[in-house]
């Protein structure tokens, strides 16, 4: 009789510790704070990295339209083979029977601007600074789901280490109640109910961990990396007074909300890219120059020697003729300078080297240079629809930027109001689980001395884990609203 009644106050110890929540042991464990994981999502995180992709094409497009006001350059060069043979043209047959080589070079300078050109520096810069911004409220979002995300984790694990801790309370009340009925305090009844209790405890707190390792999963999902094993999340998250002004938070939103921001920046953009599209109306002015040469030569080296020995023939004999002609007739004549001339090695070496120019020794094409002043007058109503679309948009960047404002107002102060009763809620919650906590060792202690039933224990334990449990969800929900206060401003708020 004695043995079982050390044994009782050997348990009755034991359930009053199990009434309170275990702290977990983080020795040997890898902590990772929101401050981290808020890091680490801003460099892995795959939709965001896709946003911020979109800041190379930006930052070319500025490259891009400052390049306009530059000339374009081109160059080309040409190599051609054409087999020898005749050719009709023009009723007159042209040809030659050795193949013949061409190359040529090309070198074009070209410049075109009117006032869209001159306007496009600035729409793209415009376009830039858009979608910084959008990269902005981007970052500022993810920022907000991680917290958000973060702080569910946290939730989840509070709850967990509860119904683990209500677990043991559970196995240590079966024990209690098998201990009565042994000494006769108590029946076969409560132990059964204390075994139904404690699986029921256990179900619950398996589920709690399974729980907490989804919302593990979605947290490690929107940081973009992989979960590492033991990984334990720093909870260091106080409950303090908070002394805003809700005015104060409104006007502090309508200027450095990101999302207001990236709306302001777009709406810019529309009113330039109008400009841009009027700017199609002005006169264009385009110059253009250029330098080229030319290559031509026969493939047969001996080609062009026989044909120019047989020209020197031809006119030979012809001069022969004509002053034979005036001979016969007593008249002066060079007829011995006709018989003089004659086709030379020298003249023959020195047309085989100028038919060995192909294919980089180009004799120059003469320079051009050429000034076009242009005026649009109908394009088929192309440019008046390009305008037409261009004011429509910037009508509707205007109205995105009037409904984000009105929407932001209600925003922050549904976040502010939602912050407020959060921090009221804690309080209450605190109190109700710091009475239910009381109420539990006060049953406990009865039940001990056999002064209650196991029923009222249960009750008991009920109640004490709806409050405790109501307390961290309060407690997590205050500083959920905290971050949805953050989000909607646009930045942290402490």
């Amino acid at each position: 009789m004695i043995r079982s009644l050390l044994f009782i106050s050997l348990l009755a110890g034991a359930v009053q510790a199990s009434a309170q929540v275990t702290p977990r042991d983080s020795t040997g464990q890898a902590t990772l704070t929101i401050e981290q994981a808020v890091e680490l999502a801003g460099r892995n995180n795959p939709e965001f990295q896709q946003i911020q992709n979109n800041r190379i094409g930006a930052r070319a497009a500025v490259r891009s339209a400052y390049g306009a006001l530059l000339p374009t350059a081109d160059a080309s060069l040409n190599a051609q083979r054409q087999q020898g043979g005749q050719q009709i043209f023009g009723g007159t047959s042209l040809g030659a029977s050795s193949d013949v080589n061409q190359s040529s070079y090309q070198i074009g300078l070209n410049y075109r601007i009117n006032s869209a050109t001159l306007i496009t520096p600035s729409l793209q810069r415009a376009n830039r600074d858009a979608v910084e911004a959008d990269i902005t409220g981007a970052s500022e979002t993810l920022r907000s789901n991680v917290r958000q995300q973060y702080l569910s984790t946290l939730q989840a694990e509070a709850n967990a280490d509860l119904q683990d801790t209500l677990v043991v309370a559970s196995q240590q009340e079966l024990i209690l109640a098998q201990a009565r009925e042994i000494v006769g305090s108590g029946t076969q009844l409560d132990v059964q109910r204390a075994e139904v209790s404690l699986g029921l405890q256990q179900v619950a707190a398996l589920k709690a961990r399974s729980q907490v390792e989804i919302e593990k999963l979605r947290l490690f999902q929107q940081m973009g990396t992989p979960q590492p094993a033991n990984v334990k999340l720093v909870s260091q998250f106080p409950v303090t007074p908070t002394a805003l002004n809700l005015q104060e938070l409104i006007e502090s939103a309508r200027r450095q909300n990101p999302g207001v921001l990236a709306l302001r920046s777009r709406e810019h953009v529309s009113d330039l890219n109008v400009k841009r599209e009027k700017g199609e109306y002005s006169p264009t002015l385009s110059l253009s120059t250029g330098l080229g040469g030319y290559t031509y030569g026969y493939t047969n080296s001996n080609f062009p020697v026989q044909q120019a020995s047989a020209q020197l023939d031809a006119a030979r004999a012809s001069c022969v003729r004509t002053e034979e002609v005036r001979a016969a007739l007593n008249l002066s004549n060079q007829l011995a300078q006709c018989n003089s001339m004659a086709f030379t090695d020298v003249q023959a070496q020195a047309i085989r080297d100028g038919n060995s120019r192909f294919p980089f020794n180009f004799t120059k094409s003469p320079r051009s240079f050429s000034a076009t002043l242009s005026l649009p007058l109908f394009d088929g109503f192309s440019r008046e629809q390009r305008l037409q679309e261009a004011m429509a948009s910037r009508s509707d960047a205007r109205y995105s930027v009037r409904s984000k404002e009105l929407a932001l107002t209600a925003d922050v102060t549904a976040a502010y109001l939602i912050l407020v009763t959060a921090e009221k809620t804690v309080a209450l919650q605190d109190q109700n689980a710091a009475k239910a906590k009381q109420e539990l060792k006060l049953v406990q202690d009865r039940y001990r001395i056999g002064a209650t039933t196991f029923v009222d224990l249960t009750e008991a334990r009920a109640t004490y884990e709806r409050s405790e449990s109501d307390r961290i969800n309060a407690v997590y929900d205050y500083h959920k609203a905290f971050a949805a206060l953050e989000s909607a401003v646009g930045h942290p708020l402490r």
